[in-house]
């Protein structure tokens, strides 16, 4: 098992297509991540399992590269599942994830804007460039910038789990250029496609924020490192100076019109 520990996680699964699904059992998506430069020996320091439900993992992996060897399982333990309300984080991470809710609430709407997409009126334009103004500068440059400026710094971040992320971060923005020249062009279908892809790769990315690379990030950070990140985040968060409460109306807004239509 030691050489398959430094091969890449997407090579194994594609050699070994089981350990998918083993994987997915313990919400480990390796298999449908886009990247997938990861090597196997990363899952174990990302997730930070237990150490029973790790060696659960690797003997069942074991097992299904080497089904010959009649590998033995250890018996599974009762244990609750921690949610992701359960999770306990550092302040400045605390802050990370509190600025995802306002991100998911437009999420959510997306599909409701897309259904009603309308381009022709002054009403259904105001709807979409909101849309893209709270991607562009309170998803992007609000919250995104914060990340990749100042937290990630404190680390390597050419390791692998930092370029899927980096890579997360491309793929939006790219998303958001096409937005631009979709209005522009009044292209309706390329529109919708691109809120689509955007909603589908942030809600999968925040997921993997939320729940394994800030609570792996949080386990390296020291007390006085968390409290200077604090400090940098507000400093940054008054040099942007961002109109938040813009943000929120429009939500509510919105929000509002999905409920009178149901």
């Amino acid at each position: 098992m030691e050489s398959f520990k430094n091969k890449g996680i997407k090579e194994i699964i594609a050699d070994f297509p089981e350990i998918g699904n083993i994987l997915e059992e313990y919400d480990i998506g390796c298999g449908p991540c886009t990247v997938g430069i990861c090597q196997l020996k990363d899952i174990l320091d990302i997730h930070a399992m237990e150490p029973d439900k790790e060696q659960e993992l690797m003997a069942r992996i074991e097992a299904a590269i080497y089904p010959e060897r009649g590998i033995q399982i250890p018996v599974k333990t009762a244990q609750a599942s921690i949610s992701e309300d359960q999770l306990l984080y550092s302040p400045p991470m605390q802050r990370l994830v509190d600025e995802h809710v306002l991100i998911k609430r437009w999420l959510a709407l997306i599909p409701f804007v897309v259904e009603t997409l309308d381009l022709t009126t002054a009403e259904g334009m105001q709807i979409v460039r909101d849309g893209v103004d709270l991607i562009r500068f309170y998803a992007d440059r609000f919250h995104h910038e914060k990340e990749e400026g100042i937290l990630f710094k404190y680390f390597d971040d050419t390791t692998e789990i930092f370029q899927v992320i980096y890579e997360d971060h491309r793929q939006a923005r790219n998303h958001v250029k096409e937005m631009l020249t979709a209005i522009e062009t009044e292209d309706k279908s390329s529109l919708a496609h691109h809120f689509t892809g955007y909603s589908s790769l942030l809600a999968e990315h925040i997921k993997k924020e939320d729940e394994i690379l800030f609570p792996w990030l949080d386990r390296k950070l020291t007390a006085d490192q968390a409290q200077e990140l604090t400090y940098k985040f507000d400093l940054a968060d008054m040099q942007i100076g961002i109109d938040i409460e813009k943000y929120r109306l429009f939500l509510e807004q919105l929000e509002e019109q999905v409920r009178e239509r149901t």
